[in-house]
């Protein structure tokens, strides 16, 4: 495997969900390849911080009931205690409810209600720092948008859509393949004098917005900005350490329509 195969592969490798001959490979080519180990470890670390940072949320007791309904539990006619063995699918149960259920539910609702846009920019922002911590945080350079677009065919389920080419004030400097939450993205590096500035692109579908189709949301998370907005289907997220009217200078320039 190349490092352009182990990069788009990393969080399915570290979740293990790769099949056996594929983990293997990966495993192998991080023995040999120090970036790309420097990668993986990077990945770890902010997918942790990233965790430890959102918050938590109680299963439902709708969840909970939905769970046990489906749950196969032989409950006996009387209690004996000669019977005892019949305890294990209960303590199952119990297991399920307060250690599975907690993480689907908050699964299902961690982009819903009010911390939606908290929770989209905590994830911008940690795929932002995943861009600059990247020992090569660049898969295509910039030789304008018409070679940077047609880069991303065959590499992602869904087709970028960006028209803004650059100019003085922010240059177009290359473009890659990253997550957003649980799906893949393409990732525009634009740069506004030393300042980079990441712009994600990803499909929308499944994750509830902080506000309607089109409009942009500005907000800030650890000392970053950043505009969500999303069109036709595509979630975007644009994040830098510039400031707000810099940064919502640029996020007009990217949805305006040609």
């Amino acid at each position: 495997m190349n490092c352009d195969d182990v990069r788009l592969t990393l969080r399915d490798y570290q979740e293990r969900r790769l099949p056996a001959a594929a983990q293997a490979g990966v495993r192998a080519h991080l023995e040999g390849c120090p970036d790309c180990t420097h990668a993986d470890a990077v990945d770890r670390e902010l997918t942790a911080v990233l965790e430890h940072r959102l918050p938590q949320y109680p299963a439902s007791l709708a969840l909970k009931r939905r769970v046990a309904a489906r749950w196969p539990v032989s409950t006996p006619a009387r209690w004996r205690w000669t019977r005892r063995p019949s305890l294990v699918p209960a303590l199952a149960l119990v297991t399920l409810l307060f250690g599975v259920a907690p993480a689907l539910y908050y699964a299902r609702t961690a982009f819903r209600g009010p911390a939606a846009a908290t929770v989209m920019s905590a994830e911008a922002v940690n795929d932002h720092l995943r861009v600059l911590a990247s020992q090569r945080p660049l898969e295509v350079e910039s030789g304008g948008l018409h070679r940077v677009k047609p880069w991303f065919e065959g590499r992602l389920d869904f087709a970028p859509v960006v028209s803004f080419e650059g100019d003085a004030d922010f240059s177009l400097k290359g473009g890659a393949v990253g997550y957003f939450h649980d799906r893949k993205s393409a990732v525009l590096v634009y740069a506004y004098r030393l300042h980079p500035i990441s712009l994600f692109v990803f499909r929308a579908d499944g994750l509830a917005w902080p506000g309607p189709d089109g409009s942009a949301l500005t907000t800030e998370e650890r000392g970053f900005n950043v505009v969500l907005w999303r069109r036709g289907g595509l979630g975007y997220a644009l994040v830098s350490d510039v400031g707000r009217p810099t940064l919502a200078t640029l996020a007009a320039k990217l949805q305006s329509i040609p």
